[in-house]
């Protein structure tokens, strides 16, 4: 792996190219250097940039103008830095744009279930890959319905989704289960593996090359960071235990973080998801489900919605038994959580919107009582 004087990674391969290049030259900062955000705690950022490693704080001009609403830097992001000096926190001033975002909607909250606004977690900025780790010993992390949900996250990110069928010491039959795993995940690359044995890891290979970063993803306890582990080729993060009652890992991971490999590229590693709840476009769960869009084309009518429509081909290829019905009934409960989030996200930008201009109209108000004052 190429590194600068310090040691460190260079931009390019932290994964810098033409795309990012352009944006920073478009955003015409004085005095301003990239860098990577390769870590988060709270307010704070860890930094990589051509001179080494800093930690950085937001901007008054980033917080008030340039990153309006709820956008803030994650793991992975490409940011303006400026002020890098030993001994005090540098400032980012800007985001740059992103090539794809990792992000689901905020799990819990009782806004959610009180009729308030939901709000978008982005777990990873700029991923290349998405590894979705299933763990071979738990019903719950290996069911198909979930991995579903998974790959309807990484698509909509822009990512190539590959599954990881961690633990494989401890399942006797895993052809069967990579079996049940391809009527669901077609053309998605399924990678067999023992993180404590270490055995398998080699397929990662060719996803994990210089200036590429991937993603895990994955339920608590299914492994995520013994691969890590493994392929750092040392113990840097902490790896919880199963509980012998249910199968089911308690969340080690509490914070987002991107490492460099030895071998070249980069992954990060995401805190266990208990819920999946989706955030974006109905058209993002796609690519998860390419099989029902390719039987829906043979459909008699455009707009049929698979249920008792005559001459429905998704209905007949589920009577023919090529097409699981719960597969199909996945795939409506999915659109109806993003139809549902992005009605109530429209209901939010209406609010915004009100508040915005009524603050203005007392601004207004105050200016021109001001000026009768002073006439």
């Amino acid at each position: 792996m190429v590194l600068n004087n310090n040691g460190l990674p260079s931009l390019e391969k932290l994964g810098w190219d033409a795309f990012f290049a352009g944006a920073f030259q478009s955003l015409t900062l004085e005095n301003c250097i990239p860098g990577r955000v390769t870590g988060q705690e709270r307010n704070r950022y860890k930094v990589h940039h051509h001179l080494g490693e800093c930690f950085a704080t937001l901007s008054g001009r980033a917080i008030f103008r340039e990153m309006p609403g709820d956008i803030r830097p994650t793991v992975g992001d490409w940011v303006a830095l400026r002020s890098v000096n030993a001994g005090s926190d540098a400032l980012i001033e800007a985001i740059l744009p992103r090539k794809g975002k990792l992000s689901r909607q905020l799990a819990g909250g009782r806004d959610r279930f009180a009729g308030g606004t939901t709000g978008e977690q982005v777990v990873a900025a700029n991923v290349d890959t998405v590894f979705i780790v299933s763990g071979l010993d738990n019903k719950h992390n290996a069911s198909p319905r979930r991995i579903e949900r998974y790959l309807a996250l990484a698509w909509s990110a822009g990512a190539s989704p590959v599954i990881i069928c961690n633990k494989t010491d401890v399942c006797p039959d895993v052809p069967a289960y990579i079996a049940e795993i391809e009527q669901i995940a077609l053309g998605v690359p399924i990678i067999p593996i023992s993180a404590t044995q270490k055995t398998g890891l080699d397929g990662l290979d060719e996803y994990l090359t210089p200036g590429k970063t991937a993603a895990f993803l994955g339920s608590s306890g299914v492994g995520k960071s013994s691969i890590i582990n493994a392929l750092l080729g040392e113990e840097l993060l902490k790896v919880g235990e199963v509980r012998e009652n249910d199968a089911r890992g308690r969340h080690t991971t509490t914070r987002r973080e991107l490492f460099f490999l030895p071998r070249g590229g980069m992954v990060i590693d995401t805190p266990g998801m208990r819920e999946i709840h989706l955030w974006g476009e109905e058209d993002d769960i796609s690519g998860a489900f390419q099989d029902i869009a390719d039987l829906a084309v043979g459909c008699r009518f455009r707009d049929c919605l698979h249920r008792k429509e005559p001459g429905c081909a998704v209905q007949q290829a589920i009577n023919d038994g090529v097409l699981d019905e719960h597969r199909l009934l996945n795939y409506r409960k999915l659109q109806r959580e993003i139809s549902y989030q992005a009605a109530r996200q429209s209901g939010k930008a209406r609010l915004e919107e009100k508040t915005k201009w009524k603050n203005i109209a007392k601004i207004q108000k105050r200016y021109q009582k001001d000026k009768d004052n002073l006439g």
